[in-house]
């Protein structure tokens, strides 16, 4: 108790606590695109309760890894080498995070590009019924989101309940956003191609966060934020549009 009086009354603390924050919330982005898209394709009455299961999995997961900090350090640790570079657990779990991203944005893609060849949507069709399925697939993509947000935030304070409180606050903003941000994605047939092009940089992102190379984060969300921008115009130019040939027919 005297050590969490101590951090209240410490700027430094509450600085990291505030960074780690905007971390957290930025990371957790990644997440809730992916939990969207995948809720959006099951019957409406279930979608609300997806999002919320996912992200109270999401929420579970991660103070369950901040229990185990210690353990979760040692993820960083190499197990094996291949090519002169040595590959941890993150490393691994990365990788295989990034490859299942990229395959499933991939096979989402073909699907709104042709959505007459049933025979590439195997995938799309199971979730599209199934419940079990789209939690499971969102649990899997948790676990990978999980262990990049607490492996960043043991590299930003050594302190717990900063990371608890930073953990928490971020996925209740995702709590918040996932029903708007599922809705606003379903509304906007272009904006789902935009959200699977993320998903598909995210997915090569993480496999080459795992191979050792290191992308700076600020890029990728760069592009995004551009690419989102973009977009947007393109909303409001074709809303414009629209607008003109109303009153023109009038």
């Amino acid at each position: 108790m005297d050590s969490i009086l101590a951090l209240m009354q410490d700027p430094a603390a509450w600085i990291a606590l505030v960074t780690l924050i905007v971390m957290e919330v930025v990371l957790g982005i990644d997440n809730l695109i992916f939990i969207s898209i995948l809720t959006n394709k099951l019957p409406v009455e279930q979608r609300e309760r997806a999002r919320r299961i996912g992200i109270g999995l999401a929420l579970v997961m991660r103070l369950a890894l901040l229990g185990t900090v210690a353990w979760i350090v040692k993820l960083t640790t190499p197990i094996f080498e291949l090519f002169g570079h040595g590959f941890s657990w993150k490393d691994v779990i990365l990788i295989a995070g990034g490859l299942f991203l990229v395959w499933k944005a991939t096979k989402e893609i073909h699907h709104n590009v042709d959505p007459i060849d049933h025979k590439e949507d195997m995938v799309g069709r199971t979730v599209a019924t199934n419940f079990g399925a789209a939690i499971g697939q969102i649990l899997l993509l948790d676990l990978v989101f999980s262990v990049d947000s607490i492996i960043t935030a043991v590299g930003m304070t050594p302190h717990l309940p900063i990371m608890v409180v930073a953990v928490v606050f971020a996925v209740a903003v995702m709590l918040l956003a996932a029903t708007p941000l599922a809705n606003f994605i379903e509304k906007n047939p272009t904006i789902v191609m935009l959200a699977l092009a993320f998903l598909l940089m995210i997915g090569t992102t993480l496999i080459a966060e795992g191979m050792g190379f290191h992308v700076p984060k600020g890029y990728i969300y760069a592009a995004m934020a551009f690419s989102a921008l973009v977009e947007l115009l393109n909303m409001f130019s074709r809303r414009a549009r629209q607008k003109n040939k109303g009153t023109t027919h009038h």
